[in-house]
């Protein structure tokens, strides 16, 4: 028998203390715009996506943190290695997203998957997880206290998993090009996108790094030790 879908979570902290309001703002009226196009705009990125879950090692009843869910794009593949036991929390700031995600969960039946409404720094996760992922979510990767909220809630050994856009290097123009509008639509600053997994290397030393598209996409991966 199939339990009932998990309520969303809402959560929305004093905003100075996560980012600067204006940031926040930005962001919010940026996914607003996307919400309605989003899976559209990401089927480029989908090998992309298929790759860094599948660094995850998800087991069946594992527990995941989809770090800035969007629409839910990642649960499918999730649901299918965690099995009915597993768990999925599904953080997204944006309520447009998140309500294209909340359609995805009830439309496929998926009762495992939660799903929490607020910015990732203040997220009342009450899980330690065995595993996270960050896809595509470069503004979440330049905030330390994002990372650290998400660090916190994971077990020692949990593997993490982070990919998206990233400045090539200064000759491949031509790359760069390419990288530079999809940017300037999907994120709030281009802050750190030389290398996006910085801030979250202090914490994961032992990242490994791939390069995709012509050295216009990353994917780090790496254990969390606790």
């Amino acid at each position: 028998m199939l339990k009932e879908p998990l309520p969303v979570v809402y959560n929305w902290p004093a905003l100075p203390s996560i980012t600067s309001t204006s940031a926040y703002a930005a962001a919010l009226a940026q996914y607003r715009r996307r919400a309605s196009i989003y899976d559209l705009e990401m089927a480029l990125w989908e090998p992309i996506r298929r790759e860094a879950i599948a660094l995850l090692a998800l087991q069946p009843g594992d527990t995941v943190l989809d770090v800035g869910c969007g629409t839910g794009l990642s649960f499918g593949p999730m649901v299918q290695a965690l099995g009915a036991e597993g768990r999925i929390i599904g953080i997204e700031q944006s309520p447009d997203m998140l309500a294209k995600a909340r359609e995805r969960v009830d439309g496929y039946r998926w009762p495992q998957v939660e799903l929490v409404c607020s910015p990732v720094a203040a997220a009342p996760i009450a899980v330690q997880a065995d595993a996270a992922l960050f896809h595509f979510t470069h503004d979440i990767l330049q905030q330390p206290a994002a990372i650290t909220q998400v660090l916190r809630h994971l077990k020692p050994g949990a593997r993490v998993v982070a990919s998206g856009l990233k400045w090539a290097g200064p000759w491949n123009w031509f790359t760069n090009m390419f990288v530079l509008p999809a940017a300037l639509h999907s994120m709030t600053s281009l802050n750190g996108l030389e290398q996006p997994w910085r801030q979250l290397a202090w914490h994961l030393p032992d990242l490994d790094l791939q390069f995709w598209l012509n050295d216009g996409v990353y994917i780090a991966s790496g254990v969390w030790e606790g």
